[in-house]
């Protein structure tokens, strides 16, 4: 089987313009409503070619597929929308097969249109139908390889104009405008950069606890259970303030940001990580030097409890899934764990904001994941990606190890930032965009030479 060769995204990066949103003609009356959309596909090719840069307006990136049939690529409008055009830009991998179906739900589906002789190229394509979904499901490919799509745009009118501004929404005070997303390469160094990192090591504060001060503020009790790590005194009434005045498990003393997962239980019981955790920070885009520390106050839900396997699997956090023993890249909680070894899970959180807001109506709008190493137009600030890893003594038969909030993939965890704004800013700016490997106290021990952001306390010096 030949491989294909494709640019790796550094020299695709490096070689095309910064092209960051493309503007087809369309019908006057339609809107372009798929731009920047959640998007999910039946498989991906590689890491350079994941679901959601079929829809990031961008012609140096691509959703890729697997080489086989079936295959689907499939966009969330977010409300119910009258769909009247759909414009595909095939790569060289096109479908020579395949049909555009519309869902109210994602799991019927409609077929608005049809073919079985396409040539590929830049298509677009006259549809009447209506859904929250709409996908292009191949049948045939018209090559060896898989499918593939630089562009797939859908238009139309939708029934819910987005708002920007009300209940649910906190505005960052100051706002941070004027920001291009940036498509620098850094140059090569040497010693070469390999990681752009620090760790947050931080332990349970506190357990069993039913709250959830960001989804469910000021409702005690409200919340399945949950595990926190940092901060000691985070409940259901948690504020920055409150947060900013409380203590932490944290190795360092200047993070007094609120961590929580929802509570693992084995059976009936409740198990709790042992010890410090890891909690990465790093660089989810390619230009480590742009990433800025995180404003006071901001607060996310990283994955979701109502999750299902393919949505768990195929989100652009995530990294290794559950692993235990040897037994890896999991999507679920394995059936068994080699005795005496632990289950871990490892997740990504998105790592470009929107500048504007500090929480959003569903916890997650005001921040996206990075596409091919650049954060989107519509979120251009690259703050730190944060990336749980999360440890449980518990092995053997796992059949009755779950979560407070269901199955494994429904793994979730939220976020609220207390950081003293100066530490944070000394380990961003020493660790992440200076292409280092640190601990807690800003150290690489692979480059000794290059010092410390922290003193031996974990303080600034």
């Amino acid at each position: 089987m030949h491989k294909r060769t494709l640019l790796a995204p550094f020299a695709t990066l490096a070689l095309v313009s910064a092209v960051l949103t493309v503007t087809p003609s369309a019908y006057a009356a339609d809107t372009l409503l798929s731009q920047g959309r959640p998007a999910l596909a039946s498989s991906t090719e590689n890491g350079e070619s994941p679901a959601i840069a079929a829809v990031d307006g961008r012609s140096d990136t691509r959703w890729g597929s697997q080489w086989a049939d079936p295959q689907w690529l499939r966009v969330d409008l977010g409300a119910t929308a009258t769909i009247t055009q759909v414009r595909l830009q095939w790569e060289a991998a096109y479908a020579k097969a395949y049909q555009i179906q519309t869902s109210p739900d994602g799991n019927s589906w409609t077929t608005v249109y049809s073919t079985s002789a396409s040539t590929g190229g830049d298509q677009t394509l006259a549809v009447s139908g209506s859904g929250r979904y709409v996908r292009m499901y191949g049948t045939q490919r018209g090559t060896g390889y898989g499918y593939s799509l630089y562009e797939f745009q859908v238009y139309g009118t939708s029934s819910v104009t987005p708002p920007t501004d009300g209940p649910g929404y906190v505005t960052a005070n100051p706002p941070v405008t004027g920001v291009v997303p940036s498509t620098k390469v850094p140059p090569a160094q040497n010693p070469p950069v390999t990681h752009r990192e620090f760790q947050a090591n931080c332990s349970v504060s506190r357990t069993n606890l039913n709250d959830d001060p960001i989804v469910l503020p000021n409702l005690p009790g409200a919340s399945h259970s949950h595990t926190f790590l940092g901060n000691r005194t985070t409940n259901a009434a948690t504020t920055l303030a409150s947060l900013q005045a409380g203590t932490t498990s944290c190795i360092t003393p200047g993070d007094r940001t609120g961590y929580w997962m929802p509570t693992l239980l084995n059976g009936d019981t409740p198990v709790q990580p042992d010890g410090p955790q890891v909690i990465y920070y790093k660089s989810g885009v390619i230009d480590y030097t742009s990433v800025r520390p995180f404003p006071p106050g901001l607060r996310y839900v990283v994955g979701s409890p109502s999750a299902t396997i393919d949505e768990f699997r195929n989100n652009p956090g995530a990294v290794e899934g559950f692993e235990c023993g040897d037994s890896t890249r999991n999507w679920d909680i394995p059936a068994t764990c080699v005795a005496g070894s632990q289950l871990n899970v490892r997740l990504q959180a998105p790592s470009c904001w929107d500048g504007l807001h500090l929480d959003t109506p569903d916890h997650k709008s005001h921040m996206a994941y990075p596409i091919v190493g650049v954060c989107p137009a519509s979120h251009p600030v690259a703050v730190p990606m944060i990336e749980f890893k999360m440890a449980w003594p518990v092995s053997g038969t796992m059949s009755g190890v779950h979560f407070a909030s269901g199955r494994g993939y429904s793994f979730h965890y939220d976020v609220y930032n207390a950081w003293d704004p100066a530490v944070l800013a000394a380990l961003t700016t020493h660790c992440i965009n200076g292409g280092l490997q640190c601990n807690p106290r800003g150290f690489d021990q692979y480059k000794p030479d290059r010092g410390a952001a922290l003193n031996e306390n974990y303080e600034l010096p």
